[in-house]
């Protein structure tokens, strides 16, 4: 059952002024700070709500809403105020603020502390100074298939790139490959038709004297994949018997006896159960398989499929299990390689990540489908990029999302300033031979500032 909300404070605040950062559950759900006449930015259909924001929550209208974290400005002077998740990598309230005249009334269904100080940023970076989390190692810089090729990307692809780093003289240390090597998602070591090779594209990576990188989404099964086939035992089951969400707060959308992490790729997706020895073993042997065909730095995305509340073969709750999971890939990796999350819950996450996506995919175009601003664009990916700031260097590596620099891309100047804003992680993801002297000037800029 849902917990309650319980009164936590009051504040006076000034109407006019007064301005409130809700902290979004996972990279995509829209984060940042609203004036009090705004309306903050929410799911607009139920498979938004799976997939890009808190499952099974819904906020009600005239309501500002943090997952595990709010804070406050009152606009009159006073300190900021900010109310955090005790053990946010273990428990993570919401945190709801309702304005009636000239008072803010704040409501938790857990516990939570207060903190104080000057402004938003200033304070929210404080509180995570405060969690004592090692400071990350610089980030390497990235060429990334994705926003070029999408799933269609081929071996091929990724060898004319590879030349056209040296003759456009780009400095990039990693070459990442994204989705669509692989046959289904689930089935990581069998290769899709497009692909010959895959340790032996890490070699020609290698090769040219740069270091080979991997997409995988490490937690979702594709129900026709042949893993779904051949262990229907590896995931996750549904918690409640019905079709409907609501046996539990945070659950997913679920039916016919498998918890669903909702729908993309065409598909509805499945949960592998991490929990499960088995199901732990086999993506043990995907990872170390990857490691030692040359593979060390890891992109694992969708990672909120992995701390959906479900029916799991061992007796742990959800963020448990999904930490155990992180940790398990980790292990198979090793220290030195590099692991940037995405689609993660934020607060659980604390303290297992290199570098971090910290806001909605971007794409070539700046506004989201359905004004919706979990979706791609370069509009939403700014709005919670620029919200999260202070996150950057205090848990992780801020991911900004990839540079796009070629011509076709819409206000392509604008985006590649908020990129190089954020001194965080600095990744390319065009066709490079469609540059034009803008284009390669400016990546090779970007990327040979590198992560700060």
């Amino acid at each position: 059952m849902p917990h309650p909300f319980t009164p936590v404070a009051s504040v006076p605040v000034d109407a006019r002024t007064a301005r409130v950062h809700e902290e979004g559950w996972q990279s995509w759900s829209p984060s940042g700070a609203y004036a009090l006449g705004d309306k903050p930015y929410r799911p607009t259909n139920d498979n938004w709500a799976t997939v890009c924001y808190r499952p099974g929550v819904t906020v009600p209208e005239g309501t500002f809403q943090g997952e595990g974290l709010l804070a406050l400005d009152p606009g009159d002077g006073s300190p900021v105020r900010l109310w955090a998740a005790p053990e946010p990598t273990r428990e993570v309230p919401s945190i709801r603020l309702t304005v009636d005249g000239g008072t803010a009334t704040v409501t938790a269904d857990g516990p939570v502390k207060e903190f104080t100080g000057p402004d938003l940023q200033a304070t929210l970076a404080e509180w995570a100074t405060g969690l004592g989390v090692e400071a990350p190692r610089p980030a390497p810089t990235v060429w990334c298939s994705w926003y070029e090729y999408f799933t269609a990307v081929t071996e091929d692809d990724i060898h004319e790139n590879l030349r056209a780093m040296d003759t456009l003289d780009l400095p990039v240390d990693v070459v990442q490959i994204d989705d669509g090597y692989q046959k289904a998602l689930g089935d990581w070591l069998t290769l899709s038709g497009r692909f010959r090779s895959r340790a032996g594209i890490a070699d020609a990576i290698r090769a040219r004297g740069r270091r080979a990188g991997i997409w995988t989404a490490p937690f979702l099964v594709d129900p026709a994949s042949d893993l779904a086939a051949e262990h229907p035992d590896w995931l996750v089951k549904d918690p409640g018997g019905s079709g409907e969400a609501g046996a539990h707060p945070h659950a997913a959308r679920h039916d016919g006896g498998f918890l669903h992490a909702g729908r993309n790729w065409g598909h509805d997706l499945s949960v592998l159960d991490t929990t499960h020895p088995e199901a732990a073993a086999y993506l043990t042997e995907v990872f170390r398989t990857l490691r030692a065909e040359g593979y060390d730095y890891f992109k694992v995305d969708f990672l909120y499929a992995g701390a959906l509340e479900g029916v799991r073969h061992g007796s742990v709750d959800a963020l448990t299990a999904y930490r155990a999971g992180i940790e398990l890939i980790r292990e198979a990796i090793g220290e030195d390689a590099y692991l940037l999350g995405c689609g993660a819950p934020i607060l659980p996450s604390i303290g297992l990540f290199d570098a971090m996506r910290v806001s909605p995919d971007t794409a070539p175009h700046r506004r989201p489908e359905a004004d919706d601003y979990s979706q791609p664009g370069q509009d939403p990916a700014e709005f919670t990029g620029v919200g999260r700031q202070w996150q950057h260097g205090r848990f992780w590596v801020n991911d900004p999302d990839c540079l796009m620099a070629r011509p076709a891309v819409e206000t392509r100047e604008r985006w590649a300033a908020h990129v190089e804003a954020t001194g965080g992680l600095m990744a390319s993801s065009d066709r490079l031979l469609s540059l034009d002297q803008w284009g390669v000037e400016t990546t090779r800029r970007l990327l040979g500032g590198g992560a700060r």
